[in-house]
């Protein structure tokens, strides 16, 4: 049966690490959209509304008018444009498109058909961009991924500009190489191998030698080595059917079995299925686990607290333990982080405008702005080099997390100028280059989602990395012991008459139609 998204997270963490032109701080070279937004041109600035999705009610925008805050104004300058910026709650779209109030440009997470979008695409508030990105938007065109546009359009056309990930494997398995190296053992490469590493690290004294968490999330690590994450784009093609990956008895009867023995051995918390997200990186930057999984880009956080808690604690990422049939790592994410959408209403002078705005975003001068701010004020130049203030105060903080929100498209894997200046940048790059880029578990999901999930809501996913209600119950349980883990073609059937059938029924029907199709990694 083997085959072979302050400000809101997602947008925060892509500017903090996030990006993808590798192109240093030399100015770009001049192009004819450059030319229709540079700062000499003679034409009066375009005035357009624009809105940011956030899912934060305190931060920057909160306290300082972002229409006046001298980022904006160096944006406007820039770009020759006239912002009027909004930021709006993602909960709360919903609102501003009941209002019919909308900005001239919408930003959102996600996709064209996401639940935020609140069904305005498939309504016609928004206008196809296809022609206007291939006449305007040469750069975009060439940079962003066809799994990038196909998950912001709607019915073959194109409706959103994206922030894209050209990898969407993000996250990494983490170990405390200190205490490996004090075992005397090397990285796990098998689950057998790391089963083995956490009873040393427990007869050495290790709390949590792997460090799990409520409802297994960032803390999946054996999933993916039996490729059964039980996750809302983890479904994939079997004798004809769409299905979830869980199906595969065989495998996630392996996978519980384990996840049981490290219960029954001590090597996770007893209390796993309820220790909350605060508490789990509580205990990573206390010193008490010893293996655990989370975003690439949280080294440096890890490396920055745990030595303060444990002198001579030492981080670092290794490949992810591999199951029987070779596969490893964690779910792969949408090839989207964001996108906005262009008003139907907006003037045709203005919307080419608009799309010439989001063209030059990928160009040289728009990341080193993005990247280290103004000059003088941020950053300075000695000898040709940059010399970047990092924020030390949670009003400096904010400010370039907002700097790093208005940088509404590019790609978003890792800010490769940023990381030029950063200590772990090296080793953050060259993790994502030879060991996320060769890990990863692809899946089949569908955009906007399966209508069946709003009919099943227990056995629906309730998010792209959460097992439904139903099925991570008896995960649970099995894992305690009070339900056999032979049980699990119940669970299965189980999950088939509380909705299941109907959902694959869809997933299969969307997928033969090719209809609101996503590929998360390469498709097999």
């Amino acid at each position: 049966m083997k085959k072979t998204l302050g400000f809101t997270l997602p947008i925060v963490l892509a500017f903090g690490m996030l990006a993808g032109c590798s192109g240093a701080d030399k100015q770009a070279p001049t192009t004819p959209q450059d030319e229709a937004v540079s700062p000499s041109s003679k034409k009066a600035p375009t005035k357009f509304s624009i809105s940011f999705p956030t899912t934060s009610t305190t931060g920057y925008h909160t306290r300082v008018d972002v229409n006046k805050d001298r980022t904006t104004l160096k944006l406007e300058e820039l770009t020759n444009t006239d912002l009027d910026i909004r930021v709006i709650e993602e909960s709360k779209m919903s609102v501003m498109f009941a209002s019919n109030d909308l900005p001239d440009v919408v930003g959102s997470l996600g996709t064209a058909t996401s639940k935020a979008m609140s069904g305005s695409v498939e309504a016609g508030l928004f206008m196809p961009l296809d022609d206007l990105l291939k006449q305007y938007a040469p750069n975009l065109m060439k940079q962003v991924p066809k799994e990038a546009w196909a998950a912001v359009s709607y019915n073959g056309k194109i409706y959103g500009i994206p922030n894209w990930l050209n990898n969407p494997s993000r996250r990494a398995t983490f170990i405390r190489s200190d205490l490996l190296e004090k075992a005397g053992l090397q990285p796990p490469k098998t689950i057998d191998e790391f089963l083995n590493v956490l009873r040393k690290f427990k007869a050495m004294g290790v709390k949590q030698p792997y460090a799990s968490r409520e409802n297994l999330k960032y803390a999946d690590t054996v999933l993916g080595a039996y490729d059964v994450l039980p996750y809302k784009e983890q479904f994939e093609l079997v004798n004809g059917q769409v299905v979830p990956k869980f199906f595969d008895v065989a495998n996630m009867t392996k996978a519980l079995t384990v996840l049981k023995t490290m219960y029954d051995e001590g090597l996770m918390a007893k209390d796993f299925a309820t220790v909350s997200s605060s508490d789990w990186l509580k205990n990573i930057r206390s010193g008490d686990a010893g293996i655990w999984s989370s975003n690439l880009i949280s080294l440096n956080d890890f490396r920055t607290n745990l030595p303060n808690a444990v002198p001579g604690a030492k981080v670092d990422v290794i490949a992810s333990p591999k199951g029987p049939d070779g596969q490893s790592g964690y779910l792969m994410y949408l090839p989207v982080t964001s996108a906005h959408y262009i008003n139907a209403k907006v003037k045709p002078e203005t919307a080419i405008a608009i799309v010439k705005y989001f063209d030059w975003m990928t160009s040289d001068e728009a990341l080193k702005f993005f990247t280290y701010g103004i000059e003088g004020v941020h950053y300075t130049v000695e000898n040709g080099q940059i010399k970047y203030k990092e924020p030390t105060n949670k009003e400096e903080q904010e400010e370039q997390d907002f700097r790093g929100t208005l940088y509404a498209s590019h790609e978003s894997t890792v800010n490769r100028l940023k990381l030029q200046t950063d200590p772990n940048g090296p080793y953050i790059l060259n993790a994502f280059d030879t060991i996320l880029a060769n890990e990863g578990l692809p899946g089949i999901g569908f955009a906007p989602d399966l209508a069946a999930f709003s009919k099943y809501p227990d056995a629906a996913s309730p998010a792209s990395d959460a097992a439904p209600k139903i099925i991570m119950d008896h995960m649970i349980k099995m894992i305690y012991g009070k339900e056999p883990i032979s049980d699990w073609p119940k669970v299965i059937e189980e999950y088939k008459m509380k909705g299941g059938n109907d959902i694959i029924k869809e997933a299969t029907d969307r997928y033969n139609r090719k209809d609101g199709v996503l590929f998360l990694g390469k498709k097999s």
